[in-house]
């Protein structure tokens, strides 16, 4: 029987409180003592609800009030800000569901995305799993659904690139999970333990499979050999250590070295044949493999294994995993009393169970919940610190023994100050014994998403259509140097181009740039996650782009405005509709109406999203935008005008509520420009005719110049205004009396025969010597739009202090006064 989304969310707020409550308790009582219960009830506007028996009877809402409410005296240092939104957030999807307020899937799998991100956090794994499998389920959902309603609305995307030149997807052929959509986004994500409990999906768990999508960078190579040598007994460092940013391609690093050393024929792994040979070594050698992930483990629970053996500590999970219970006897006392083997009693199992490899992932997350506690059966943080000098000396003083463990290097991952402090003591120890590891370089990085995404190209005539596209895209940046950025006339750029195929180089470096700077933004894996869905979407659309580009991202659709929008704040989504992508949105109506020139391009709306992938991450920094150039380079297709997407960046700038330049830098941004108060402005105005017709007869009697005639009345109300002599005059007539070609009944020729015929209360006598001159009635609409544009920006500047207008705000302001004026 199908569950609803309010239903999912039921069950993940109820797993979420089975995880959190003895994570919760172990800590407030830590803190507050045995009483910590009735501090908590004193705090409070009422008491913790209890069972007839006393025990607090929990539910999710209070448990993520106590966090909040003691975050700073408890919680903030064994967990970070990130874990503190997530609480924030959580508390808010509480209280939607306790309202009864809907969920549609994408709200259903954010919240359950938070509810596994907080418990992965507090180290509550069997939760966190489950969690996952129900993202996976309704993911599931979600694509059935999609594939019953074929009829999706979409907006295509026009383009005119070279008609000789192949699009990217009449050359390259996605995975066929991705093509169809049927991926899951847990798929991207790495999980060492999955996959060493033999649970994991089969790109990560079967070892050929993954071998087979995984390019094996420079810095991986360099890993694989060092772990080859040194449990070979050819040398090779004892103790590596894996440090990078969030989403770095550190667990996927160590998965390569725990399928390398496993049962599977290290031969027939794609890539490694290479690499043995140049070691002159035949085989990998059979390894006893460790595997200690600190999120999937609880330092204040005892965990009994198939054979009855009781484990507390790393040291004893490890010591059973190498040599079963056997190699667990070896540190039996230690991991009941908590306190770290020594160097030698370590040494003693490596070379029991040698050739060994132990893979640690993510040590600070579990090694943080340990400082300031004494009463863990892991043992206190002090213990912690002795295990990791131990580990690392047995490692060197054993044989065929290498250890390998990752330390974070941002902030999402460390978690609060215990999490600092947890850090700082590791890398002290790894920094003495351990050698570091390179992370993949930007080039890599093609390679590694292309693989994960695409099969390879092995036609002839598809690398000769690629290198088709590669040199017209090299040619139109070299012959047209003045409307792209400098570095697009290198070689080095068409070497670029050529490994990012079918991406736009540009597209890669906003992704792994700006995007990645964002909390949660997990670098390659929110690549893959977010260009999964866009190749489906442009596949199943039979998109015709030569590369796939900033500008040719589908915002309009729904699954890829979600992936794009989730790292943000929500207010981007109506920013979105309104301001980028959709069909009701400003860039596609321009696009309408200039259906000869923008529209037979979609400039307007290539240009909108190159802007919001370019610029949205950083848009609240201090030097938002990117220039004219940087906008062309992620819109313009070799065949295409630039001309034309210049006019489409001056249109939407124009229009655009969140749209922002200053100078020759542009961006959007969640904070509307001055652009929709001036449009408020301007429309009040045009209902206020009279006063437009004051500003315009205004500025004609300013005009003191007369040219060749003897006098000039301007706007005269009255007929005595203009004079009845002998010499030839002009009449400028109000803007209310304009003229119409080809009618004889408008208010200008009333106008100017009251004036031809009288002079107050006395006949005209010379009526020859007077011109007039007035208003085409055709065009006065306009002249009265402009009117009202002009007055809405005077009053703008005039209003700057109340406004509080900053200083780009001020400029914009100023500028636009000057155009309109």
């Amino acid at each position: 029987m199908a569950i609803s989304n309010r239903e999912r969310v039921d069950s993940g707020l109820n797993l979420l409180r089975d995880g959190l409550i003895p994570f919760i308790e172990r800590h407030l009582k830590n803190h507050f003592g045995n009483d910590w219960d009735i501090t908590i009830d004193g705090r409070r506007r009422f008491p913790l609800d209890r069972n007839s028996d006393g025990n607090i009877r929990w539910d999710s809402q209070a448990l993520l009030k106590v966090m909040w409410d003691v975050w700073n005296e408890v919680f903030r240092e064994v967990l970070g800000h990130f874990e503190r939104s997530l609480v924030s957030e959580l508390m808010d999807v509480r209280n939607r569901h306790a309202h009864e307020e809907p969920f549609n899937s994408d709200d259903t799998y954010r919240a359950l995305d938070s509810i596994q991100r907080l418990l992965q956090a507090i180290s509550a794994s069997k939760q966190a799993e489950e969690i996952g499998k129900m993202k996976i389920a309704l993911q599931r959902t979600v694509y059935a659904e999609q594939s019953r309603n074929k009829t999706r609305y979409t907006v295509a995307v026009e383009g005119s690139p070279t008609a000789s030149l192949k699009p990217w997807r009449e050359v390259i052929v996605p995975h066929p999970d991705v093509a169809s959509g049927q991926y899951q986004q847990a798929e991207f994500a790495a999980d060492l333990s999955q996959v060493a409990r033999g649970e994991a999906t089969s790109e990560y768990q079967d070892a050929v499979e993954f071998y087979r999508r995984t390019f094996i960078t420079a810095g991986i190579k360099d890993l694989l050999k060092d772990a080859l040598l040194r449990l070979s007994g050819k040398g090779g460092e004892p103790v590596v250590e894996l440090q990078t940013n969030f989403g770095g391609g550190k667990t996927h690093s160590m998965l390569a070295l725990f399928h390398l050393f496993s049962e599977e024929r290290s031969t027939a792994l794609p890539g490694m044949e290479d690499i043995l040979k140049e070691l002159e070594l035949d085989h990998a050698p059979a390894a006893s493999r460790a595997v200690l992930v600190g999120t999937a483990l609880s330092p204040g629970e005892v965990v009994t294994k198939h054979d009855g053996t009781e484990i507390r500590t790393l040291w004893g999970e490890m010591a059973w995993q190498l040599a079963g219970k056997d190699g667990y006897d070896m540190v039996a006392d230690s991991d009941r009393n908590g306190i770290s083997p020594g160097s030698e009693i370590l040494s003693e199992l490596f070379n029991a169970a040698a050739p060994c490899i132990i893979l640690i992932d993510e040590w600070v997350a579990y090694a943080r919940q340990t400082v300031g506690k004494h009463d863990l059966a892991s043992g206190d943080f002090e213990s912690q610190a002795s295990f990791a000098q131990a580990l690392t000396e047995a490692a060197r003083a054993a044989e065929n023994t290498l250890v390998v463990a990752t330390l974070p290097a941002s902030r999402i991952e460390i978690g609060g100050e215990n999490g600092e402090f947890a850090l700082e003591s590791l890398k002290g120890v790894f920094k003495r014994l351990g050698k570091p590891w390179r992370p993949a370089t930007a080039e890599e990085g093609f390679e590694i998403v292309r693989r994960r995404l695409f099969e390879p190209i092995t036609d002839r005539d598809d690398f000769v259509a690629r290198d088709a596209v590669v040199g017209a895209f090299s040619q139109m940046y070299q012959s047209s140097q003045n409307d792209f950025p400098n570095e697009c006339k290198e070689g080095a750029y068409r070497r670029r181009l050529e490994l990012a195929y079918p991406f736009h180089p540009e597209l890669f470096d906003k992704l792994y740039g700006e995007w990645s700077t964002l909390d949660k933004f997990q670098r390659t894996r929110g690549v893959l996650r977010l260009l999964a869905k866009v190749i489906h979407r442009m596949w199943s659309s039979q998109d015709g782009s030569l590369l796939i580009m900033p500008a040719t991202i589908p915002m309009d659709d729904n699954a890829v405005k979600s992936e794009l929008t989730q790292f943000l704040e929500d207010v981007w989504e109506p920013i979105i509709s309104a301001d980028v992508d959709g069909p009701s949105s400003l860039p596609y109506k321009l696009d309408g109406e200039n259906a000869s020139t923008l529209g037979r391009y979609s400039a307007c709306r290539r240009v909108a999203r190159t802007l919001y992938v370019g610029t949205a991450p950083g848009s609240k920094g201090s030097n938002p935008g990117i220039n004219d150039r940087a906008i062309r380079l992620g819109c313009v297709q070799p065949g295409e005008a630039t001309a034309t997407f210049g006019d489409a960046l001056r249109r939407i700038t124009d229009r655009a509520a969140h749209i922002h330049h200053d100078g020759n830098r542009y961006w959007i941004s969640t904070k509307a420009n001055l652009n929709r108060l001036a449009d408020d402005r301007t429309n009040e105005h045009s209902r206020q005719v009279e006063g437009l017709y004051a500003e315009i007869v205004q500025r004609i009697r300013n005009d003191q110049t007369r040219g060749e005639f003897a006098a000039v009345h301007r706007c005269p109300i009255a007929t005595n205004e203009v004079s009845d002599e002998p010499e030839a005059r002009l009449v400028i007539l109000g803007p209310e009396h304009a003229h119409r070609k080809g009618k004889v009944d408008t208010d200008a020729i009333k106008q100017a025969k009251l004036i031809l015929e009288t002079r107050g209360n006395s006949p005209r006598l010379l009526r020859n010597m007077v011109v007039f001159l007035t208003a085409d009635k055709k065009t006065l609409d306009d002249l009265l739009q402009a009117t009202a544009q002009y007055l809405a920006w005077k009053s703008i500047n005039e209003e700057k202090e109340e406004l509080n207008l900053d200083a780009y705000g001020r400029r914009q302001a100023s500028a636009n006064l000057s155009s309109s004026n």
